[in-house]
C-alpha cells in the first residue's frame, strides 16, 4: 500500500511542479502592475490588466476570432477524421497498421518544414492555384484553415480509431438483424458509442488550435490576428507582461469552459439516446 502511494505521488508531484507552478507564476504576473525594469512588472494585487483584456476590443476580438477559427477547424477535423478512423477500424487487420502509419507519417518531418511546404503549394505560382484557375490562396483564411486542419487532423483520427476499433461488431450486427438500415446503425449505435473518442479528439485539436501562432503568421497573413499573435506581441514587442499574463489567464478560462460545455452537451444528447436504445 505504501509503495502504491509513493508511485502515485511521484507523477502527482511532477504535474504539480510542471503545470501548477507555471500557472501560479502567470497568475501572479496577471495581478501585477507594469513597470520599467527587469522584470517589467511590480508584484501587487491589481485587476487593471485583467479588466483591460476583458473590455478592450483588440483582445476581445482576437479571442473571439481565435474561438471561431479553432471551432471551425475542429469541426472540419471531426467531419474529415471520423470517416478516416472508421475506414481504418473496418480495414483488414494486416492493413490497419499501414494506414495508421500513413496518418502519423507527417510527424516524421519538422513542423516548420511542413508549413513552409504548404507555402510553396499555395503560392500564387504554385500548381494548386493554377489548378483552381488562378484563385489566390496564400495569405488568406482558406490557407490558414488548410494549415491548421492538416496539422491537427491526426490528433482527431488517432483517438477516434482507438475508440472505434474497440466497438463490439455484434452490436452493429444485432441492429442490422432487427431491421435497422446502415444510416440508423451509424446514428443510433456507432456514433453514440464513439463519443468518448470524439471528445478526446476535440480536446486535442481545439486546445492547441485556439492558441496557434505559427500557422496564422505564415499562411494567414496580417489579417489573421489571433490571440496567440497578440500574446506574443505583448510579451516580446511591448514587454507588457501583466497584460500578456492576463491574456493567458482569460485564454485558459476559455480553454476550460468551451470544451467542457461541448463535451457535456454531447454526453447529454448522445448519452440519453444510448440509454434509450439500451432500454
Amino acid at each position: 500500500m505504501i509503495f502504491r502511494r509513493v508511485m502515485l505521488a511521484v507523477p502527482a508531484l511532477w504535474l504539480l511542479l510542471m503545470i501548477g507552478a507555471p500557472l501560479a507564476i502567470v497568475g501572479l504576473i496577471a495581478f501585477a502592475q507594469p513597470a520599467d525594469g527587469i522584470p517589467p512588472y511590480a508584484l501587487g494585487l491589481s485587476l487593471d490588466s485583467l479588466a483591460l483584456v476583458a473590455t478592450d476590443p483588440l483582445y476581445r476580438d482576437a479571442l473571439l476570432r481565435s474561438l471561431w477559427v479553432a471551432g471551425i477547424s475542429t469541426l472540419i477535423c471531426v467531419l474529415a477524421g471520423f470517416p478516416m478512423a472508421l475506414a481504418i477500424s473496418r480495414a483488414p487487420a494486416r492493413w490497419q497498421n499501414v494506414l495508421l502509419m500513413a496518418v502519423m507519417l507527417p510527424f516524421w518531418t519538422g513542423f516548420l518544414m511542413r508549413i513552409n511546404a504548404w507555402i510553396g503549394i499555395l503560392a500564387d505560382d504554385g500548381w494548386l492555384v493554377r489548378l483552381l484557375g488562378g484563385h489566390r490562396l496564400l495569405f488568406t483564411d482558406t490557407a490558414m484553415y488548410i494549415g491548421i486542419v492538416y496539422t491537427y487532423l491526426p490528433f482527431m483520427v488517432l483517438p477516434l480509431y482507438a475508440r472505434l476499433a474497440r466497438l463490439d461488431p455484434a452490436l452493429m450486427q444485432a441492429a442490422a438483424d432487427l431491421g435497422a438500415p446502415p444510416r440508423v446503425v451509424f446514428a443510433r449505435v456507432i456514433l453514440p458509442l464513439s463519443m468518448p473518442g470524439v471528445a478526446a479528439g476535440i480536446g486535442l485539436v481545439f486546445i492547441p488550435a485556439i492558441g496557434e501562432y505559427v500557422i496564422p503568421a505564415l499562411l494567414g497573413g496580417p489579417q489573421a490576428q489571433l490571440i496567440g499573435q497578440v500574446l506574443w506581441q505583448e510579451f516580446f514587442s511591448n514587454r507588457d507582461w501583466p497584460t500578456a499574463a492576463s491574456v493567458a489567464v482569460w485564454l485558459l478560462m476559455v480553454l476550460v469552459a468551451v470544451p467542457a460545455c461541448v463535451i457535456g452537451l454531447g454526453r447529454l444528447l448522445f448519452g440519453r439516446r444510448l440509454v434509450a436504445g439500451q432500454g
